[in-house]
């Protein structure tokens, strides 16, 4: 493949990546895309739920200046338009009712095509193109009315205007009814009426635009009686590449002729050594043999060339992205280096291993400057892959981090920005990221994964990782932390991780191991020793199935000792358990800490316990701890997310609430000293430490420009005295993957 854009001499330093980014560690390079702005749908209606329960931005277009999104919310029935004049800080200008389900949009000249879905039934589906005067719109919204109105005769999906903005192509997908079963296959085909593409000339007004109709059955070997077009992309010459989705189909149309001139299978995928098993655990040990591509989204790569996201329905999905000739023939196949990608970055979703993955759904592509760039949205993952063309095969350049489940893939190449809009709007809100292409390197990731050192797939597949909970320095190498997963991953680990690089890189894995089986702990917090051994806590719910623990391991991770509260203590658990553990003493008469998250039975309200456990003579007694507050001033409760030794009888912690996004409220890293104060056991008066302020890290956070992330549970002060604090990212299940490691410097002393 020679898309006849060369790249630029810089692009060689990611040799050290396999063509799609499959496994090994990337070594970033300018320039890079960068998160400048996020705009939270809900601020263009409101973000009360109680007012308005859902909005989302399914699919975005823009402007032909570049400086108006606008976006379809299915909901809520309604496009949104947004300023993005400053695309740093985008403004809401408000909602239009479409008089339907808006599908999606796209622009020609002034105008904003939008489809809009009206189907009474899967049998009587039914829609029309509404056309919209952008800059009349945004100038008064109470009187934003249709130019004209196209009736489509069904149901429409995608909607794309040509570059010569000759010609609109609409997607009629007269989608299939999920429920029914149809020659075994539940949701399967076929099922009356079927599919086709409508083309739209775009000569005169919009008034005079006249509906042609291009037929696409006959066409595919599953179902040809009833084609569903899912996605059209239009290139220079006026082809129009559409995917027949269910079908695993691509048909190419001549729009000035309305003509269908090719048409070819999407194919299979064989996929070995990866995660096809939601198992609480990321293994690379199934293969899913002659998977069907069914592609979703398709875009061209010049005219000769067109790409598509595999994301499948009915029969398969295999995972990735494919590029083909427009003869048909696969030139480039991703396969499972997609997933592997995500999974170097801690975004694969484990609770989608059995479905489809990292879902790959959204795909475009534009020229920045002399680069051809490939953007694949992962739905699944929650982030946009960007890749680089003009070689022979694609080369894998950055992960951008995005809200939940992004759908709409928008590049403004003429801004030097891209767009990504989300369709979850669950307790993420659905957003609008925006992203602008800097002379520098992303701060995105700040994490990633070497490949494995050992077994079958070294050197091939990455150290699997996710949901961090808690960072420990190593006793004596300053660029070295250890960090552990909490209970959303089975088979408890320990991660070795280099901070001396940028992103820093979990280099190695240490299995926990009791009598030799594996264990699985819900570890919030570890703490090291200058003997090599470690002290971990696994946070319990007070049952005598799930105990808090403080677990003594060795520095191969064989598990020595287990160490349960005393009985009428546990007893006393209301909430959440540890979250955090800290060490002044090691060896036989070690002398551990424990952080309690929050108030259990008994505590006084805003105050939680510091467990003091003295091993020698077995002994537990405890401390209390004043919290910030209660509640957190947006709602939601306030408590303590890790315990760190700072010497002698100092410590720290980090106190959070529980909110994120524009409710995030405490984020915050306090001080305090026990000199002078006596611990007492269960039953006697605890002493009330006294805490200091030593960082707000809320700042830092929002200064990411994305959703404000709510777990802050790692910090640790490495060897050389700087310190380190990282996210959790909920292993991807209904959060969106994104982990921040925050470098923070010499600021505990």
């Amino acid at each position: 493949m020679n898309l006849k854009i060369q790249r630029p001499a810089a692009a060689a330093l990611c040799s050290v990546l396999t063509a799609a980014g499959a496994h090994a560690t990337p070594v970033p390079e300018a320039p890079q895309f960068e998160r400048i702005a996020t705009f939270n749908v809900c601020e263009n209606t409101s973000c009360d739920r109680s007012a308005v329960e859902e909005t989302v931005a399914e699919i975005t277009a823009v402007s032909r200046d570049g400086k108006t999104l606008v976006y379809t919310d299915s909901p809520q029935k309604v496009i949104g338009f947004v300023d993005i004049a400053k695309p740093s800080t985008p403004k809401g200008l408000g909602v239009v009712g479409v008089g339907g389900e808006p599908t999606s949009v796209a622009v020609a000249g002034r105008y904003a095509l939008v489809a809009v879905n009206t189907s009474e039934s899967f049998t009587h589906p039914s829609g029309h193109l509404a056309v919209y005067d952008i800059a009349a719109c945004v100038a008064n919204l109470a009187a934003c009315a249709p130019s004209a109105t196209i009736d489509l005769h069904g149901q429409p999906d995608s909607v794309a205007v040509s570059p010569d903005g000759r010609y609109a192509a609409i997607a009629i997908e007269n989608e299939r009814d999920e429920d029914v079963t149809v020659g075994g296959v539940e949701g399967g085909l076929p099922q009356s009426p079927p599919g086709y593409l409508a083309i739209v000339d775009l000569e005169g007004a919009p008034s005079a635009w006249a509906l042609r109709k291009v037929e696409l059955t006959g066409l595919a070997a599953y179902a040809p009686e009833d084609p569903e077009p899912e996605f059209v992309s239009i290139n220079a010459a006026n082809i129009a590449a559409v995917t027949l989705q269910e079908n695993n189909h691509i048909a190419l149309v001549d729009l000035e002729k309305g003509v269908v001139t090719r048409h070819f299978a999407a194919g299979s995928v064989t996929l070995r050594n990866i995660d096809s098993v939601e198992n609480s655990l990321i293994e690379f040990d199934t293969t899913l043999t002659r998977i069907p591509r069914e592609p979703d989204a398709v875009t061209w790569l010049g005219t000769d060339h067109l790409a598509t996201a595999n994301e499948g329905d009915l029969f398969g999905g295999s995972r990735g992205f494919s590029i083909f000739e427009s003869q048909g023939r696969v030139n480039f196949e991703s396969g499972r280096n997609f997933d592997y990608m995500a999974i170097r970055h801690g975004h694969f979703p484990e609770a989608r291993a059995d479905a489809k993955g990292s879902e790959p759904e959204g795909i475009t592509s534009a020229v920045f400057g002399a680069q051809r760039l490939l953007f694949v949205g992962a739905e699944r993952g929650s982030f946009v892959a960007v890749y680089e063309l003009g070689g022979d095969k694609p080369i894998f350049k950055q992960l951008l981090p995005t809200g939940i489940s992004p759908e709409g893939l928008l590049a403004i190449p003429q801004r030097n920005l891209f767009v990504a809009s989300t369709e979850n709007d669950e307790e993420w809100r659905a957003q609008i990221n925006i992203f602008a292409l800097k002379d520098k390197v992303s701060n995105y990731p700040s994490v990633v994964s070497a490949p494995q050192k050992t077994g079958p797939l070294a050197g091939k597949a990455p150290i699997a990782w996710g949901a961090l909970s808690s960072l420990a320095p190593h006793p004596t190498w300053k660029e070295w932390l250890y960090a552990v997963p909490d209970s959303y991953y089975r088979e408890s680990r320990i991660y070795k991780l280099h901070v001396g690089v940028k992103p820093a890189v979990i280099a190695n894995e240490i299995v926990l191991k009791k009598a030799g089986a594996t264990v699985d702990y819900d570890l919030e917090g570890i703490a090291t020793c200058s003997d090599g051994k470690f002290w971990l806590v696994s946070e319990g719910d007070g049952t005598a199935a799930k105990p808090n623990l403080l677990i003594e391991a060795d520095g191969d991770g064989t598990v020595l000792r287990e160490i349960a509260l005393p009985a009428e203590v546990n007893a006393l658990q209301k909430s959440n358990g540890y979250e955090g553990v800290a060490v002044t003493r090691c060896g036989a008469d070690a002398q551990v800490y424990v952080a309690f998250q929050r108030e259990w039975t008994g505590d006084p309200a805003g105050q939680v316990r510091i467990g003091e456990y003295r091993l020698a003579t077995n002994e537990w007694r405890f401390f209390y701890y004043p919290l910030e507050a209660v509640e957190s001033p947006a709602g939601g409760w306030v408590g303590l997310s890790e315990l760190v030794s700072l010497g002698g009888e100092r410590f720290a912690v980090i106190e959070r609430d529980n909110q994120g996004g524009p409710d995030a409220r405490i984020k915050k890293v306090f001080e305090f000293s026990i000199a002078g104060l006596t611990p007492q056991p269960q039953g006697g008066v605890f002493p009330l430490v006294s805490k200091h302020p030593a960082l707000d890290l809320l700042p830092q956070l929002a200064s990411y420009r994305g959703w404000v992330l709510d777990k802050l549970e790692g910090l640790a002060v490495a060897a050389d005295g700087k310190a380190y604090a990282v996210t959790d990212n909920d292993g991807v299940d209904d959060a969106s993957g994104e982990t921040r490691l925050l470098r923070l410097g010499p600021v505990l002393h």
